[in-house]
């Protein structure tokens, strides 16, 4: 294996002192520019790839953001993490993405090490927002997809209550009295939200509590809505619900699927409406109506967020973006 080259062997390519190297590396203007150009000369012919661990130790900060997502295999995910991404780079800084998929346990093991690799910040869906190691050592941290409601941090989130209530506001608008909401499980907090707007909007409407049937899915996944389908279609037929409303695409998706398979048809033997709005949603077999988030907006609203932290007089701020409901194929007017 070939040896590694350090500031030493560089300096004495160039010439120069391991005092120059340095400053060349990291306060160049300070150094003349023949011997500036000298020392990078020797950079490129040795090699060199300078340590930056042991800068970013001797520094206490890095270059690095790390966003600590919640289900990587969610398209919604990836499309915030993209946002973020691109507002990272702008201001000149990597990101490390991790997944602690839905898992609590996970999470801690993550936010430790990135700790310990003294990130600038980090960005997180979590599975528990009141968890104290989010701000335990003092490592700045934004809720992304999460509302801090105690003003301890920064926070980004979209209205799912009001998300929740345009959803099932639309299915009661087309005819809707029977109505089943999908998602699960109630420990995530977003689920909880859309479950209480859907909730809203049947008092709004007049409608009795039960006219929401409620399944509870053990994840956000696609699996679990053809499940939920399935145990759909095996209810009695005088309270079968004649429409759907998913706490996430994936899960709509799934209940597609499901009535696919069953030879039922989607929007006439059941609509149903989706939330969050990623690609998949559109290019669907049955084009999903679902509730659209923001999610560049998202991302690049909470990499800012975290970047203005460290400026003098930072005061924690909670922004809120409004969902908004696309009607496609999947919902129909009921006749």
């Amino acid at each position: 294996m070939k040896p590694s080259v350090g500031i030493r062997e560089v300096a004495q390519h160039a010439g120069v002192s391991n005092a120059t190297v340095s400053n060349v590396l990291n306060r160049p203007d300070v150094v003349a520019p023949a011997t500036r150009q000298r020392v990078l000369a020797a950079i490129e012919e040795l090699g060199f790839v300078r340590n930056e661990s042991a800068r970013q130790l001797r520094a206490g900060r890095s270059r690095v953001l790390a966003y600590v997502v919640l289900d990587a295999a969610n398209p919604f995910f990836t499309d915030v993490a993209r946002g973020v991404e691109d507002a990272a780079r702008e201001a000149g800084f990597a990101l490390f993405l991790c997944n602690s998929a839905s898992d609590g346990g996970r999470e801690r093991e993550y936010l430790e090490l990135l700790q310990e690799q003294r990130v600038e910040g980090i960005l997180i869906t979590p599975v528990d927002a009141d968890n104290a190691q989010l701000a335990e050592r003092g490592t700045p941290v934004v809720l992304v997809d999460r509302e801090a409601t105690d003003g301890s941090r920064c926070s980004v989130a979209v209205d799912d209550v009001l998300g929740g209530e345009l959803a099932v506001t639309h299915l009661i608008e087309n005819g809707h009295t029977r109505i089943a909401m999908v998602g699960g499980p109630l420990s995530i907090q977003q689920v909880r939200d859309r479950r209480e707007g859907a909730m809203r909007a049947l008092t709004t409407a007049g409608l009795p509590a039960d006219a929401l049937t409620f399944l509870e899915t053990r994840g956000l996944q696609v699996a679990e809505g053809r499940g939920a389908g399935e145990r759909l279609v095996g209810l009695p037929a005088s309270r079968r619900p004649t429409a759907a409303f998913c706490a996430n695409d994936l899960l709509a998706l799934g209940l597609l699927q499901s009535m696919t398979q069953q030879g039922l048809r989607v929007p006439d033997d059941l609509a149903v409406v989706g939330y969050d709005d990623i690609e998949f949603a559109a290019a669907a077999a049955v084009p999903l109506t679902s509730v659209r988030q923001p999610r560049d907006q998202l991302g690049r609203t909470a990499a800012q967020l975290l970047l203005a932290e460290n400026e003098p007089d930072h005061e924690h701020r909670h922004v809120k973006f409004q969902p908004e409901l696309v009607v496609r194929a999947s919902t129909a007017i009921k006749r």
